[in-house]
């Protein structure tokens, strides 16, 4: 009888060795989830020691008394990229192409473009300024050019070949960036392209149509030339493109562009705009399929403006928007980022480059109407090539300027149409980056302001000017790792005048100057800031601090409370203020002084005494919300009196 126990326990035993070895197996060959029972610990011990070294299983045993459950399984994969190259009818060579440049997915404007175009489709795309548009139709044509037009075996093409593809651009920068993007995905199939537009000789571009191509892009106007000229035949078109329809319509390029489409004949047709006013619709009426597809990123979302972009509303004085403008490329790029400052005509354009040159280290150059094409390219190449900070455009660089590395966009005022705000911010923020735009905004330019709001679909974040302590922070890290980066034998040559410097006969101190506070002031000049600029967080203007006034848990109903306390406690000669105005929950006050009299009114914080609240003014770091308008005009003072701005009744403004 023994025996027999015995014999059944060795079975029992048996059983349980081979199927711990069968989970051991399923878990080496990362196999499915399998359930096994099991009492041996230490079979469950050894199973453990094996399932560490085979780090591709990821379930873990349960011990349980009496009978344990092992549950062996995969680990959950990480989810597939569905924009991922490889899930779209893309060639191996234009995969390789995108691989090189860092692309390992499309966006998707991209993606939902390219299945219907390479059905044959003809296609409208809306979608947001810097989405990357541009391939969305270069990928599909190439593709289709590619299967039209096989490499040759000995990969030489054919010399005068005619275009199979036309790309019309409102500017001539679009038109480069389009060329840019063609040539470098049609190389992979040896596809050459060629760039017209005006303002050049057109001997080049003629011989590049004569000598043959396979993509021809320019602006209406100079393909319109070609055409009459009989160096530019379409009669081997296959595909045409209008990219930004829209910008063509407000440029006044309606009649050439009508002609170039009707000179094309019948063909595959790509349509992108970022609005669709009445012609374009007429025109894709017209000129595409009755079954074309679109492709609408934008619908009837409000927000048409970049969400990559924080958007940023500045109020300033014309006089200070100079200074302004330093101090905003200090605080929000102090790393030496590209910086685009958008001025409203050529004059504000050239005057403002020739004080940013030189306030800025690295320096800043103009783009506008009166610069010739050749310096136009010279200036853009720089740019790209961070040989300066800062490029001054009029709005003849918003459209198409596809610069990747910009910051930061400065507009000196709003646009007066919420379209060109809209392009110009999206200068910025592109290709999935984040940017900032900053916008300049006078008590004139107000009215602006909603419009654009309500059209783009945003709201601006109200800031007050870049202090001092805000440039500082930004501008002392850069400067500290300037530091680091000396020499030690170019240290060694000015040991004298740092030894000057801690010995000087000005210091305080018998011992001399602390050695922290040299360092700090070697620091500060290097970094811009050898002197201090308070600015107005209310206003913008040098010279005026906002201080911040509040009375504990008493509420500040009127600006009376305000002003009785001051008048009581200080000479009326040094009770200067200016723009008075109530928090909405009546909590606060704020309000400007002079720099130099600030701590006079900090001073007369007062502690909680019996009966009444405690009163602190300090130096206001940011704006609480504020009653009416942002910007607007208020009472000032009662009658203007004490250097206060009177008159002008503000809604809900004091």
């Amino acid at each position: 009888m023994g025996k027999t126990k015995d014999a059944k326990e060795d079975k029992k035993r048996e059983k349980r060795e081979k199927r711990d070895k069968k989970a051991l197996e399923a878990a080496a060959t990362t196999t499915t989830k399998k359930k096994r029972k099991t009492e041996d610990s230490d079979s469950r011990e050894t199973t453990e020691k094996k399932k560490k070294r085979k780090k591709s299983t990821s379930e873990a045993r349960e011990d349980v008394e009496g009978e344990d459950a092992i549950e062996v399984g995969t680990p959950e994969p990480e989810e597939p990229n569905p924009l991922a190259l490889d899930n779209f009818a893309l060639s191996e060579p234009v995969k390789a192409t995108l691989r090189k440049k860092g692309f390992d997915a499309l966006f998707a404007i991209q993606a939902e473009t390219l299945e219907i175009a390479l059905s044959g489709k003809d296609v409208v795309g809306r979608a947001r300024t810097g989405c990357g548009k541009t391939l969305a139709f270069v990928l599909p044509i190439v593709e289709e050019m590619a299967k039209i037009s096989p490499m040759p075996a000995n990969g030489r093409r054919v010399q005068g070949r005619r275009p199979m593809c036309v790309v019309l651009a409102p500017t001539r920068e679009l038109a480069k960036q389009v060329f840019a993007d063609f040539d470098w995905i049609g190389n992979s199939f040896g596809f050459k392209s060629v760039c017209v537009y005006g303002g050049t000789p057109y001997r080049e571009q003629e011989m590049g149509l004569r000598g043959g191509c396979d993509v021809v892009i320019g602006t209406p106007g100079r393909m319109k030339d070609h055409l009459e000229r009989k160096t530019l035949m379409m009669d081997k078109l296959k595909f045409r493109v209008l990219d930004e329809a829209d910008e063509m319509l407000n440029m006044g390029f309606v009649d050439d562009v009508e002609l170039i489409l009707k000179s094309s004949g019948d063909v595959q047709t790509l349509l992108f705009s970022a609005t669709l006013p009445p012609w374009v619709k007429d025109i894709a009426k017209r000129f595409l399929k009755p079954d074309y597809a679109t492709v609408d990123l934008v619908g009837d979302q409000k927000q048409k403006a970049s969400g990559a972009v924080q958007h940023m509303l500045l109020p300033c004085q014309w006089s200070d928007r100079v200074d302004l403008v330093c101090d905003v490329i200090r605080s929000k790029a102090p790393g030496g980022g590209r910086v685009i400052v958008f001025c409203d005509t050529k004059r504000d354009c050239g005057e403002l480059c020739d004080n940013l040159q030189k306030e800025i280290p690295k320096g800043a150059k103009a783009l506008h109407g009166d610069v010739s094409q050749g310096q136009r390219e010279v200036v853009l190449a720089g740019f790209r090539e961070d040989k300066f900070q800062v490029l001054v455009a009029t709005d003849v660089a918003a459209r198409g300027l596809d610069i990747t590395g910009v910051e930061l966009v400065i507009q000196c005022e709003p646009p007066k149409d919420a379209e060109t705000y809209i392009h110009r911010s999206g200068r910025t923020g592109r290709a999935g980056a984040t940017g900032i735009s900053v916008t300049l905004c006078t008590p004139r330019s107000e009215w602006a302001v909603p419009n654009i709001e309500r059209k783009g679909g945003f709201k601006f974040v109200r800031i007050g000017p870049p202090q001092p302590a805000e440039m500082a922070k930004a501008a002392g890290k850069i400067a500290g790792e300037q530091i680091r980066k000396v020499h030690k034998g170019a240290a060694k040559l000015f040991m004298d005048v740092a030894r000057d410097l801690l010995e000087g006969e000005d210091s305080d101190s018998e011992e001399g100057r602390d050695p922290v506070e040299v360092l700090a002031m070697a620091i500060a000049k290097l970094a811009g800031h050898g002197e201090l600029r308070q600015r107005s967080l209310l206003t913008s203007h040098s010279g005026q601090t906002t201080l911040l006034f509040t009375a504990g848990e008493t509420q500040i109903r009127t600006p009376t409370y305000v002003w009785n306390f001051l008048r009581q406690r200080m000479d009326e000669n040094d009770l200067q203020l200016r723009r008075l105005t109530l928090s909405v929950d009546n909590m606060a006050a704020v309000f400007d002084v002079p720099s130099e009299l600030a701590d006079k009114f900090c001073a007369l914080s007062e502690p909680a005494s019996s009966g009444k609240s405690a009163v602190s003014i300090t130096a206001c770091e940011e704006l609480p919300e504020l009653r009416g308008r942002f910007g607007g005009r208020g009472r000032g003072s009662p009658g203007g009196r004490f250097g206060g701005r009177g008159g002008g009744r503000g809604r809900g403004r004091y």
